[in-house]
């Protein structure tokens, strides 16, 4: 059978690759070569072969060119688009810089309002409680007017029954005189009368103008309350929404700021007006809920300068890396990509606890903060404070660099509550969202 199969696949080859000989003749002999048709069909394969290798191959480079020219111009478009979307966000970082300074600036000028305010508010506390004592006193005035008519009017009637019994009696050498003494007498008491009718029509109007000067005070205070805690929620709201989406609890945070400024005092003491032991009256009550209200204020910005609600570049940069996992390891913190050497900044009020060099970080600066909160800056390439140095909000730490585990100029900055890394973006787009 494998010879039959043989004969069969020879007789194939020699149809279609018949034996060849190749003559070589020289001067002397002439020799030949033999070319069988396996040896034939095996060239034949083998040149089959590598044509066909060459025009894959060249086809393949062909359209690498072209996919690799393709590449290169979605690779230009896409890099100038990211550069047109990073100009964007600067412009619109720089937008919202400004806006931040308006606000501040409104901010401020509010404050300034608020205490003109409140002066005013104490000035016409202390207008309104005289003017009650005033009302007192004529009402006090009024109630012995009266009484004193009333007695007058049994002193004349008395007088006029005793004038009566004595013309009855007397005789007529004595009636010339005691009718000249009642009517002395009666003179002299309706004038009293009339005099102390006049007083109490006096005290009466006196107390009507009392009366609406109080209703207009207290229109204008009504007014001067509701513009003042409209203020205080316009102000306060917002701040709590931003330590809120930063995660702190406000009531915990403003109780901590509070045991550490527990003076007492000042402008923001609240209201303790005598009221002769009776309760406190409602524009008290509502003076006392403002002044709370601008304490919390207060409280707020004394905490917002402490907790880092900032961002610790103000040159411009761009975001290279959020917070998360990458590579299969965990990203603590959020790159910033920037010239060597653009400064940066403290993002909020604290002490250095490390300032050197630090395995993976390179130059490393570490801050601590009130509320269990530290901060670190990493990669840096000059550090420009020491361990132990206190430092501020805005206060220059170092420069940008590309030391440790670096693969380019940046800064990586970590945000840590208790020990724990959490997202430094929270506390930026908390703070954009209020300043």
């Amino acid at each position: 059978m494998r010879t039959r199969l043989a004969i069969r696949t020879h007789a194939l080859l020699e149809r279609y690759f018949p034996e060849r000989r190749l003559f070589l003749r020289s001067d002397s002999d002439t020799r030949f070569i033999r070319l069988k048709s396996e040896t034939q069909a095996v060239v034949f394969a083998g040149g089959s072969l590598v044509l066909g290798w060459t025009i894959i191959a060249t086809a393949i480079l062909l359209m690498d060119s072209i996919g690799g020219g393709n590449f290169r111009e979605q690779a230009k478009r896409d890099q100038q688009t990211y550069q047109q979307r990073l100009n964007d966000l600067s412009h619109e970082r720089d937008a919202r810089a400004s806006e931040a300074a308006a606000a501040q600036d409104r901010f401020n000028t509010a404050l300034a309002q608020v205490s003109i305010m409140q002066s005013q508010l104490l000035d016409s506390e202390t207008r309104r409680s005289e003017m009650e004592t005033g009302i007192e006193v004529v009402q006090a005035t009024l109630r012995d007017t009266m009484k004193k008519r009333a007695e007058l009017t049994e002193q004349m009637e008395a007088l006029q029954a005793d004038g009566a019994s004595e013309l009855a009696s007397a005789g007529t050498a004595q009636t010339d005189s005691t009718m000249d003494f009642l009517a002395d007498a009666l003179a002299r008491t309706a004038a009293e009368r009339d005099q102390v009718v006049a007083d109490a029509q006096d005290a009466l109007v006196r107390a009507d103008e009392m009366a609406s000067e109080i209703r207009q005070m207290a229109d204008q205070n009504d007014t001067i309350f509701r513009q003042l805690e409209e203020a205080m929620t316009v102000s306060v709201k917002p701040l709590d929404k931003m330590f809120t989406a930063a995660g702190m609890d406000p009531d915990r945070i403003l109780d901590q700021v509070r045991r550490g400024y527990s003076g007492q005092g000042g402008p923001l003491t609240p209201l303790s007006l005598s009221t002769m032991g009776s309760t406190s009256s409602a524009d008290t009550l509502r003076a006392n809920n403002i002044l709370g209200e601008m304490d919390r204020l207060n409280l707020y910005r004394i905490a917002a300068q402490k907790a880092p609600f900032a961002t610790p570049l103000k040159d411009a940069f761009r975001f290279t890396s959020g917070f998360g996992r990458r590579w299969g390891r965990m990203h603590a913190g959020t790159d910033f990509a920037a010239p060597m050497g653009t400064p940066i900044y403290a993002t909020a009020d604290g002490v250095v606890t490390h300032a050197g060099w630090s395995s993976g970080y390179g130059r490393l600066v570490k801050i601590q903060h009130e509320f269990g909160i530290e901060t670190r800056y990493a990669h840096q390439s000059k550090i420009r404070v020491k361990v132990g140095q206190r430092v501020s909000r805005g206060d220059r730490i170092g420069d940008m660099g590309n030391s440790g585990r670096s693969t380019g100029t940046h800064l990586h900055y970590e945000v840590r509550v208790g020990g724990e890394a959490v997202n430094p973006m929270i506390y930026i787009k908390a703070a954009n969202d209020v300043f």
